[in-house]
């Protein structure tokens, strides 16, 4: 089972300071298009905001975004995954807290966040590895059975006919 870290390795790891208002924020998501994005203060993970924060803690508040600094109205109750940790024990992590954004750390620094997505689409690629594993076991057919099945040498690596 892969691991959390094998996913976020090599990846740009994009995050706001928490001094910055919600509209700063907003833009920066938007032109990166991401719908969630990890807030430091002094190179700590202090929260995520997410566009879930910005409607229900800005907007039907009526709150300014240009006058709201993200660590007003970010997600501060976190839930993080280790490094170490496999897609499948951080899926069920995010089902069971509702949240669909993930900060991954290691020794209490943010080294990347994962979204829900990125966690299915790891699954399904593993899946996809396992099918075609299996397809080309199932169809190996070895060259002293190839030869014995009168089949010749370029045929013994496809499989049976």
């Amino acid at each position: 089972m892969r691991k959390v870290g094998d996913i976020v390795a090599g990846r740009t790891l994009l995050f706001v300071e928490d001094g910055l208002t919600v509209h700063e924020t907003a833009r920066f998501m938007a032109e990166k298009g991401i719908g969630a994005v990890p807030v430091l203060a002094d190179n700590r993970l202090v929260g995520v905001f997410s566009e879930r924060d910005l409607m229900t803690r800005v907007v039907v508040p009526g709150r300014d975004p240009k006058r709201t600094p993200v660590r007003d109205v970010m997600t501060r109750d976190l839930v993080v995954a280790e490094m170490t940790e496999s897609t499948q024990e951080c899926q069920t992590k995010m089902v069971a807290r509702g949240c669909r954004h993930l900060p991954v750390v290691s020794s209490d620094r943010l080294v990347g966040f994962l979204s829900l997505r990125d966690l299915l689409r790891s699954d399904l690629d593993e899946k996809v590895e396992e099918i075609a594993m299996m397809t080309h076991y199932i169809q190996y057919v070895p060259p002293n059975v190839a030869q014995r099945l009168g089949q010749g040498p370029a045929d013994s690596e496809g499989g049976a006919r």
